[in-house]
């Protein structure tokens, strides 16, 4: 079967909302995969807002949680493998589930599933400009 932890963070995530709180998930930055501004991570975890009025696009499947915020006033993609978050809560008043850390966990999936969104979104390798002679 497959893992309840992104069906868990789905559900909590829509919970807070219903009942107007700030969803911040807490996640570990040492798993591969992980994709979030470092110089906001403390200790190897990161905090995260992804209330709808502090990310736009925000995605949440089995294998990935992403979006695009600010961070100190520039655009960043994040990309969350599900097995590095560790909890999801409220900002009020911590309520909301945290998650065990897990002995031997599976290498995080290769990529993100593609997406139209997450296409638009996603960070491009920087590569020289080209230009072709098209007759």
């Amino acid at each position: 079967m497959t893992s309840q932890k992104p069906y868990l963070i789905r559900a909590i995530h829509e919970w807070l909302l219903d009942n107007a709180s700030t969803p911040y998930v807490l996640v570990n930055t040492e798993y591969d995969g992980v994709q979030v501004p470092t110089d906001f991570v403390r200790d190897g975890r990161i905090v995260l807002n992804i209330a709808p009025d502090a990310v736009r696009d925000l995605h949440i499947n089995n294998d990935w949680l992403s979006f695009s915020a600010r961070f100190a006033g520039k655009p960043m993609d994040i990309f969350i493998p599900v097995i590095a978050v560790q909890a999801i809560y409220s900002k009020e008043n911590n309520e909301g589930m945290f998650f065990p850390e897990e002995d031997n966990p599976p290498p995080p999936p290769h990529s993100p599933e593609p997406d139209e969104t997450v296409e638009k979104t996603a960070k491009k390798p920087a590569s020289r400009p080209s230009l072709k002679v098209v007759k």
